[in-house]
This record gives structure tokens, sequence and C-alpha cells, in this order.
């Protein structure tokens, strides 16, 4: 066993960039789930809708990189209008029908025969984020120490994504510390209460929603940026319920929440690939008890029990406090 080599790609998977735009995507749904109290299960599609808006404006119509991020921002505000306004005044688990639902809706809409001249079918669009390189001052070669190594284009994008991510934080921490962040909180406890008082929870809600919404787009931008590629079944429900991992492991309706849980996430899920792939190669495990085609699928079966765990001794995450998890939203 490559312990080494292990605990490196273990490392590498904590803070690249993976870890960076899911942890700025959970950063958006912590307003939704965290402090508003909204099941937002189609956060991935806040996502899809960013990423697609940003690589369509460039291979298809042609336009600036920075015109498009403008344009995937605009369509997550759009998308967050049109799930919110019918769904908001309903009980929350509604809501969580609608938004999934939704999701699932862009995705197969994206990958139609139809759009593929837009936005290219089951293929996705490819080599759009060359204005986003050309910024890069990293010059090339490989950066890190040890077995921790990033080529120049991807410590480029870690460090517009973890400078994205505190920028993030910084802003809900000073949004959830103003008389706004305040009606948020009263919304989710108790929102006859907050009704009672004169706010509208339906306005706050949608404000909510259209925030960290706009985050999720901003993550889904990133995220293909990092690839250099979109592609429509990459934005599949698994990705809102490991968004809901990362923020319930770390902590809902905490600022640092998101950024812990992605930490960890990415590190678990990285480590146990790393393991099992050297276990099952170097005899340590069977081929009769676990294949390495199956590694895979372990990771995640792995990481679901250590879910179960903390939701049973400590149900709301590492940073959290329990009258802060919610999870019957009204």
């Amino acid at each position: 066993m490559d312990w080494p080599s292990i605990f490196g790609n273990a490392v590498q998977g904590m803070i690249g960039p993976e870890a960076a735009y899911f942890a700025l995507a959970a950063v958006g749904l912590n307003i939704h789930f965290g402090y508003t109290g909204l099941l937002n299960f189609g956060q991935v599609g806040f996502m899809l809708v960013g990423a697609y808006g940003a690589a369509v404006s460039v291979v298809t119509f042609g336009w600036s990189l920075w015109v498009g991020l403008l344009v995937g921002l605009a369509c997550a505000v759009l998308l967050a209008l049109v799930l919110g306004l019918p769904t908001l005044r309903l009980r929350g688990d509604y809501l969580a029908i609608a938004t999934i639902a939704a999701a699932e809706v862009l995705r197969y809409v994206y990958r139609s025969s139809t759009l593929e001249p837009i936005t290219g079918g089951v293929y996705g669009l490819r080599q759009f984020a060359g204005e986003f390189f050309e910024l890069n001052p990293y010059p090339p070669g490989s950066y890190g120490w040890g077995q921790v190594t990033f080529d120049h284009r991807s410590l480029w994008v870690m460090t517009v994504g973890w400078s994205l991510v505190a920028l993030s934080c910084l802003m809900v921490l000073l949004l959830m510390s103003s008389p706004w962040g305040r009606v948020l909180r009263s919304v989710r406890e108790d929102e006859l209460a907050a009704r009672s008082l004169g706010k509208s929870a339906y306005g706050f809600k949608l404000q909510s929603l259209v925030l960290g919404g706009v985050l999720g787009a901003l993550a889904g931008v990133l995220m293909a940026i990092s690839v250099q590629s979109v592609q429509p079944d990459s934005y599949d429900p698994k990705v809102t319920f490991y968004l809901y991992t990362i923020v319930i492991l770390g902590g809902a309706s905490r600022v640092l929440g998101p950024v812990l849980g992605s930490v960890i996430f990415w590190f678990l899920l990285t480590f146990l690939d790393s393991f099992l792939r050297g276990a099952t190669a170097s005899g340590l495990i069977s081929p009769e008890v676990l294949d390495s085609g199956d590694v895979g699928a372990a990771r995640f079966i792995v990481v679901g029990l250590a879910l179960v765990l903390l939701m049973v001794y400590r149900p709301a995450g590492i940073l959290g406090n329990q009258k802060e998890l919610r999870l019957d939203v009204k």
C-alpha cells in the first residue's frame, strides 16, 4: 500500500477545484435550507443554467465569457422567480417536489435533440473558457509539495474558486448579522410569528431563493470552466444530495459549515477511492469481496454509513446547533 500517495490524493481532493465549487454551491444551499428553511432539492438546476448560460453564450453565439457569466447568473434569477413565485406560498415539501422536478426537466431539455444546435445535446459544449485561462498569472508547470501537486490551470481555478468561497462566506456573515438575516431566521423558526409582525415571509423567501440560486449558478460556471466542458448528465439529482450531505456534515446555518463539509467530504471520498483501489490491486482486499470496478460504488456506501452515524450521534453536523436543524420544514 502506497500510503503517501493515498494521503496525497486525499489532500488534493480536499483543496482541489471540486471541493471549491461544491463549497460555493453548498453556501447557496445553506442560505436556502439552513437559514430560511427552504427544501430546495434542485440546487443542481441552478448550477446547470449557470454553466450553460456561459457555455452557450461563448460557443453558440460567440459572445465574451464575461457576458456569458452574466447571462448564466440572469438565468439563475429567472429560474428562482419561475420556481418561487407559484410555490413559496405552499408547504416546504411542495417546493422540494417542484425544485427536483424542475432540475430534471431542465436536464432533459438541455440534452434534447431539438436544442442540439444550441446546447450540443447529449454531447454538450467544450472549450469555451479561453478568456478565463488567459488571465492565469501562474506560469506553465506543476505546483505543490510531495504527493500534492496541481498544474497551473487547476491552481488558477482553485485560486478563483476559493476566493469566491471566501467572499460568499463574508457576504453571508454580513447578511445574516443584519436585520434582513434575522428576518430570514424568524421565517424559518416561525413564519406565522414573522408575518404577525408585518414581515412579508413570501418576499423574504423569494429573495433567499434568488440569492442562493445565484451562488449555485456561479458554482456551475466555475465547474464548467474547471473541466472546460458542460454536459447535461453531469448535473443530475445526485449532485444536490452531495450538497445536502456537505451542508449537514459541516453544520446547517453556520457560515463555515458548507466549507468544512466540502473539505471533509472530498477528503473522505478521495481517500476511500485511493485506499480501496490500492487494497484491491495489492490483494489486501480479495476480488471476491470487492472488485476494482465496484470501488466507485463502495466509497459512497462507506460515506453514506458515516453520514448515518453522524446523524445519529451529531445530527446538527460538526459546527451546527440542534436548534438550527429543521428537517421538518413547513
